[in-house]
């Protein structure tokens, strides 16, 4: 996976990259694992390093609600990998096997639910309310991705700052 040829070789197999749509495949799961040097601190960073190759793969081929899954070692890394890793997803959780011998420090970074929405929570942007929902917030579209606006009306072009990303939509009020 460290090869761009290899990365190729994976992204051809099963039928391309993302889109504004998603891309055609649910889930990533990667168990590589470096060649054991011995140096715990090299190994690690090996180790961080494959799961970034699987995660750039997993970005190109996730469909929108995609999971990932790595497995990488514990260490002084682990926190800026799962950072460069949670803007793209709901969630991102860390979980230790219950197979794992008690002194490993393997781990499964899990990232759940893929975001490929235009918006992020914290943003704000001016849309039009071009409906209105059964529970009675405004819908607005993003390029093509429904944002519910709450205490809006119909027809009313407003500025909204995004509270809630989910995969196929997003939950937004107007800004003060």
């Amino acid at each position: 996976m460290t090869e761009e040829s290899t990365k190729q070789k994976v992204r051809d197999a099963v039928g391309g990259t993302t889109d504004a749509r998603g891309g055609p495949v649910d889930v990533v799961l990667s168990d590589m694992a470096p060649n054991m040097s011995g140096d715990y601190d090299l190994d690690h960073a090996r180790s961080v390093h494959l799961v970034r190759q699987a995660f750039e793969v997993a970005t190109d081929l996730l469909d929108s609600g995609g999971d990932f899954a790595a497995k990488v070692f514990d260490g002084q890394d682990l926190a800026d990998l799962k950072a460069d890793i949670e803007p793209e997803f709901e969630y991102v959780r860390e979980v230790r096997p219950d197979a794992s011998r008690d002194s490993s420090s393997e781990l499964y970074l899990v990232a759940k639910h893929r975001l490929t929405a235009p918006v992020r929570e914290g943003d704000v942007v001016e849309v039009t309310i071009d409906d209105m929902g059964e529970e009675g917030d405004g819908i607005a579209k993003v390029d093509g991705f429904t944002v519910f606006v709450s205490g809006v009306g119909e027809g009313e072009t407003v500025e909204v700052r995004i509270d809630d990303v989910k995969p196929r939509f997003a939950f937004g009020q107007p800004a003060e």
